[in-house]
């Protein structure tokens, strides 16, 4: 019994970020190519308050950032930047709706930084991260909540679609270790215990799954994603690159079956960002998966009802020519994985 989720068994979906400024062509781009899951398109070459912490911030409620030579900073109130970062939420929501009009998607996902890479993103007024001042962490991540609860209402009003968050968490293992540097760049922050990171995102997920009534994505494309952390938060799907698993130890894999068997669904990086230098074919993009699988010992049915494919990470260094070949091909995966051909 397939496990129910509110994308299609074809869907294949993005992971957010995509080549260039306008947003009225590249949201017209994601769902033309990815129209049974399209997502909201992320432009960070558009600068400040475009990038993941920059959106993520600009939707924070009763706290606002600024640019500094080293990234965000918190500030007493909104000035010129983060107005302009919000700005470009309005835009966005702008050409969403215009778009849907068009295609009409029955279900879309918004992506954000997941709590602890916002905190972890951020700087203090004195310049050390929101990551070491737990009284901060939290204040963020409830203000994250409350801002994407807001964003997700407006969303669905303007498309008509069943939102999707997706929460990304690409320093959350660098969190964990302790490995992130301090602003003398001498020292490290110290590491967040596991049951901590865990409760903290458990959370956010939980207020993001009441905003939406549906499951909610955390995405990690680290090397060795934590797994079992993420599907203990609460995650309903993990989102990770599925060609960094060659190697993987048991302990990965275990986690990545556990979660499975409880119904999480996993979205699997597998089209390349970057175009490669020989034209890829299908059956070796979902190699990975097929493998991957084949080692947990699932029938490979399971990517059809419990998972979908994407790439393996952000398009925004992709050229314009392999962004459309890249989401053709995830959405060909997509199909493939509904109705394996004949040869696989």
């Amino acid at each position: 019994m397939r496990t129910e989720f509110p994308w299609s068994v074809t869907a294949a979906t993005g992971v957010g970020s995509l080549p260039g400024t306008d947003i009225a062509e590249a949201a017209a781009t994601v769902f033309g190519e990815l129209p049974d899951f399209p997502h909201v398109p992320e432009l960070p070459d558009r600068g400040f308050g475009a990038d993941m912490i920059g959106r993520s911030a600009a939707l924070l409620v009763d706290l606002a950032v600024e640019s500094t030579p080293t990234g965000y900073r918190v500030t007493s109130r909104p000035g010129h930047e983060h107005r302009r970062a919000m700005d470009l939420h309005r835009w966005d929501l702008d050409a969403l709706e215009r778009a849907a009009e068009t295609s009409g998607p029955r279900v879309l996902k918004t992506q954000f930084a997941g709590p602890w890479s916002l905190a972890a993103g951020i700087e203090l007024p004195r310049g050390h991260r929101v990551l070491t001042d737990h009284g901060a962490v939290r204040e963020f991540a409830q203000s994250l909540v409350e801002g994407v609860t807001a964003h997700v209402k407006e969303l669905a009003t303007r498309t008509g679609a069943t939102i999707v968050v997706q929460l990304d968490e690409p320093t959350l293992p660098d969190v964990l270790a302790g490995t992130l540097r301090t602003p003398s760049g001498y020292g490290t922050v110290p590491s967040v215990p596991e049951p901590e990171a865990r409760a903290l995102l458990a959370s956010v997920i939980e207020g993001c799954a009441n905003a939406t009534g549906t499951p909610v994505i955390v995405h990690c494309c680290a090397r060795r994603p934590p797994i079992g952390l993420l599907h203990g938060a609460g995650a309903g799907a993990i989102a990770i690159d599925a060609t960094l698993l060659d190697g993987a130890p048991a302990t990965t894999l275990d986690s990545i079956g556990e979660a499975w068997d409880s119904g999480v669904a996993f979205l699997l990086g597998l089209v390349p960002a970057l175009e490669p230098a020989e034209r890829p074919e299908l059956r070796d993009l979902a190699d990975p998966a097929l493998r991957l699988a084949d080692r947990i010992g699932f029938g490979r049915t399971i990517l059809r009802d419990q998972a979908v494919p994407t790439p393996t990470c952000g398009l925004a260094g992709a050229s314009a020519s392999w962004l459309r070949r890249a989401l053709a091909l995830t959405r060909d995966l997509g199909h493939a994985f509904a109705e394996p051909p004949e040869s696989w």
